[in-house]
């Protein structure tokens, strides 16, 4: 997404429960995850919801343009099988018993995806990146460092749209699309998606399976767009972090400076606390 979006409506949505036990038993971890064997493993704090707001269909200021997961009542890969058509997304991965997930979304952006990843290196973790398909054509070599360092890139629309605003079709010309670009660039297509401000609905779950994607969601929301401060996002992560949550940060769509520094100083401290950081695969 390339600048920061705001609602001109606003509405209330339902927070989702931190447990949905909605995750595939089946997934594994990828290698390269960061670990200290000698470290005591931490304490399972509760995590956090992630907060409600509403989204635009224009791009405005950076001041609420973030919503809460929400739902309504593909093409794979060779050798893949489909998967199911789901009816809410997957909040948190609870099978990974200490291992936490990290996600950015909206990028890539120059100006703050490569901090990113230098940290991510420092430490030997991999995230996840929910790219937007627009952001990912103009650039096309820093998908390809995501990639070759092995962090895992996913789907998040091409031009970060209220998907729900869509019909079935614009949906899949968003998400279509933007798997195309991936595949293109780094030789294989995303089997994760998100959905922008988290709105999702039948039809969005629809083609994202037809697509060959899993609905992933995240259980704590940093609320870094809200350039809250640094230490407000460190606080956030810190005390939300749990078995199998997954965190929601960005790495474009505005300034996301304090986002940068805030990963520099939450990271060595999940690690210390005894968390893993890695990825989920299918």
């Amino acid at each position: 997404m390339k600048k920061d979006q705001m609602l001109p409506e606003r509405r209330t949505v339902l927070r989702i429960s931190a447990c949905l036990g909605v995750a595939l038993a089946t997934r594994l971890l990828t290698a390269g995850q960061a670990h200290t064997p000698d470290r005591a493993a931490a304490p399972s704090p509760a995590a956090g919801s992630p907060a409600a707001g509403a989204p635009a269909s224009a791009p405005q200021r950076p001041s609420a343009y973030r919503l809460q997961p929400m739902t309504e009542g593909a093409r794979t890969g060779p050798g893949r099988a489909a998967p199911p058509v789901r009816v809410k997304p997957i909040l948190e991965l609870p099978e990974l018993g200490d291992t936490m997930v990290l996600t950015f979304d909206d990028g890539p952006d120059p100006s703050y995806t490569p901090a990113i990843l230098s940290t991510l290196r420092q430490y030997d973790v991999r995230a996840m990146f929910m790219v937007c398909g627009e952001m990912a054509h103009d650039n096309p070599d820093l998908l390809r460092r995501i990639a070759d360092e092995g962090h895992v890139i996913g789907n998040h629309t091409w031009s970060h749209p209220l998907m729900t605003r869509l019909t079935r079709t614009g949906i899949r010309g968003e998400m279509a699309r933007t798997s195309d670009v991936v595949s293109a660039t780094i030789g294989e297509a995303p089997l994760w998606y998100r959905a922008p401000y988290g709105a999702w609905n039948r039809h969005s779950f629809e083609v994202g399976a037809e697509l060959g994607m899993e609905p992933l969601a995240w259980t704590v929301d940093s609320l870094d767009w809200t350039t809250p401060g640094t230490g407000t996002i460190v606080r956030r992560v810190v005390e939300g972090a749990g078995p199998g949550v997954v965190i929601l940060s960005h790495d474009a769509g505005g300034d996301r400076t304090q986002s940068v520094l805030a990963l520099r100083r939450y990271l060595p401290r999940l690690l210390d606390a005894g968390y893993r950081v890695a990825v989920p695969h299918r």
